[in-house]
């Protein structure tokens, strides 16, 4: 049994820009190596195409409408339990290294008088982690200030200490290019991603990390889990040389869309494909900049991963370490004349997913790819069935399911019948464009191998696509007459899946079978006649009693 669990996240990474899954021009031998070594899982699913509530997912276990942190910004409210709750129960540090995109429930937290300074405080504050290094790679700054205090941002303070001038490093430097006379080339404006990120490759924000994780493992004491999210191959496009200059228009896949999915595209979906990124993206000549400098950051990470890797091998530790290996979410790229990744489509919701599991008990899987779906939430049961604990004690939490069963072919039945996707965009100016208010702004995904049905809130018809027949998803089917039992079955899943038991946390499944007797054993005799209505034992203390006859007063 692995003593040790390093959990890696990479944010934005799609599932097919990876040369196990398929690339054909973009090799990543690194990642190969660790799916030679493990499993490959080829139907992962997160639970929501944006960065906070997909992480919170994972990091809870829990759908994205049991936790409630449904975008980002939005806060994981206290009492959640996360991941790091969990594990440390069980025995298990449980430590950060890179990104969350968590957001503290400040106001729960004053409300409970909880000191975000003090252990407890500092655990809920960051999403149940300890933190090694936390760097959610934004040190953004507009007119209303800076999206991240860039005092406080560890990688600024670093790259100011190597000579990096100015007071956004992270910016001018390690997201940008430079031009002959000393101009920033801000990264960004898409027609800069083909530039040379201003930064040494070793000082950028991708073998940082990997070198800060390095770090926290020498000086762990087992066992632990760490989780090391790499901030890449998010946004902003750009990357240092070499891996500016290592893609070109030709190694481009071709763009997976059609003007007739375009014309008739379904009124939510025709919002989003003419989103200002939407509209961005259906240039070719954003596509033609952005894919090579995506490419090139995803190479990077490859070659990082093999550092890490080599290291972990020459110091022993890949023999007691499970490392899993996935994303927060995919990228559009173009694709569905759509840019990020805020739709339902596999281009962003399905990601890669790789298990490796040093017991000799996964020996029998090794490099094979396993065709089950599975959601991320499933990755924190894994984790607690590796660090000792019995995660089926805890399905009134946690609504994910172990892989193990999967990892170690032990698998007996189906591990799911279908995958959950929730996407909230009440905050974004897409649901003003839309006419929907607050409570409407509110889409639903539910997929099975065959079929993928998309509910929308505000009085639109359903969208559906045949997996089967139209792997591409560029037919919707939502209108069809024809399908009409198929989408009729799909909605019984999606209503099947509201109906379940979600905020009953406080009282396990085995307390509330006990619960059913408790109270009579406890003296409540409700609904008997006379005592013989009743086994003997229920009722003895209320049988041959006397008491002294009270006489009226006066």
């Amino acid at each position: 049994m692995p003593r040790n669990i390093l959990f890696v996240m990479f944010d934005q990474l799609r599932w097919d820009y990876l040369s196990c899954y398929g690339h054909p021009h973009l090799h990543t031998p690194n990642i190969d190596r660790l799916a030679g070594r493990g499993v490959r899982f080829s139907r992962a699913y997160v639970q929501s195409p944006i960065c906070g509530p997909s992480r919170m997912s994972t990091y809870t276990g829990r759908y994205v409408h049991s936790h409630g942190a449904s975008w980002n910004g939005i806060p994981l409210k206290v009492g959640e339990t996360t991941m790091g709750d969990h594990l440390r129960a069980v025995g298990m540090g449980c430590f950060l290294v890179g990104k969350t995109h968590m957001r503290a429930d400040a106001e729960g937290m004053r409300r409970l008088g909880l000191d975000p300074d003090g252990i407890i405080g500092a655990r809920v504050a960051e999403c149940g982690f300890d933190v090694f290094e936390r760097d959610d790679g934004m040190v953004a700054v507009g007119p209303d200030g800076p999206l991240e205090d860039p005092e406080a941002h560890l990688y600024s303070q670093y790259l100011r200490e190597r000579g990096y001038a100015g007071d956004n490093p992270w910016h001018d430097h390690a997201n940008s290019g430079v031009d002959a006379a000393g101009n920033v080339l801000s990264g960004w404006f898409m027609r800069n991603a083909a530039e040379a990120a201003n930064i040494e490759e070793a000082d950028s924000e991708t073998p940082y990390l990997t070198r800060r994780a390095i770090a926290f493992i020498e000086q762990a004491e087992a066992p632990w889990l760490c989780h090391l999210s790499y901030i890449k191959p998010h946004w902003p496009y750009i990357v240092p040389a070499p891996y500016h200059a290592m893609y070109g228009p030709e190694t481009i896949k071709p763009v997976v869309r059609t003007q007739d999915e375009f014309d008739t595209a379904h009124p939510v979906l025709k919002a989003f494909m003419t989103s200002p990124v939407g509209r961005a993206f259906s240039r070719d000549e954003v596509r033609e900049a952005v894919i090579p400098a995506y490419m090139g950051l995803i190479k990077q990470c490859d070659d990082q991963i093999g550092v890490l890797l080599d290291w972990l091998e020459q110091t022993g530790r890949m023999n007691d370490t499970m490392i899993v290996l996935t994303s927060d979410h995919g990228d559009f790229l173009g694709d569905h004349w759509m840019g990020e990744k805020t739709f339902f489509h596999d281009t962003s919701v399905k990601v890669p997913l790789i298990v490796y599991d040093p017991s000799p008990e996964a020996d029998a899987t090794r490099g094979t790819v396993c065709d089950e779906l599975v959601e991320s939430i499933d990755l924190l049961p894994t984790f607690l069935e590796i660090a000792g604990g019995d995660p089926g004690s805890l399905r009134h939490v946690i609504e994910g399911r172990s892989l193990m069963p999967l990892v170690r072919g032990t698998a007996s039945e189906p591990h799911r019948d279908q995958v959950i996707c929730e996407y909230d965009f009440a905050a974004t100016p897409i649901a003003e464009r839309l006419g929907l208010g607050v409570r409407e702004a509110m889409i639903f995904m539910v997929a099975d191998k065959r079929y993928k049905l998309i509910h929308c809130e505000g009085g639109f018809r359903p969208l559906l696509f045949d997996l089967e027949n139209d792997p591409d998803e560029l037919r919707d089917l939502g209108g069809s007459e024809d399908h009409g039992p198929v989408i009729a079955a799909m909605y019984e899943r999606l209503f099947a899946w509201t109906r379940r038991v979600s905020q009953r946390t406080t009282r396990s499944e085995a307390q509330l079978k006990e619960m059913r007797t408790a109270i009579r054993r406890r003296g409540v005799v409700l609904g008997a006649y006379d005592e013989n209505d009743l086994p003997l034992d229920l009722t003895v203390h209320y049988r041959g009693r006397t008491a002294a006859i009270r006489k009226p007063a006066g």
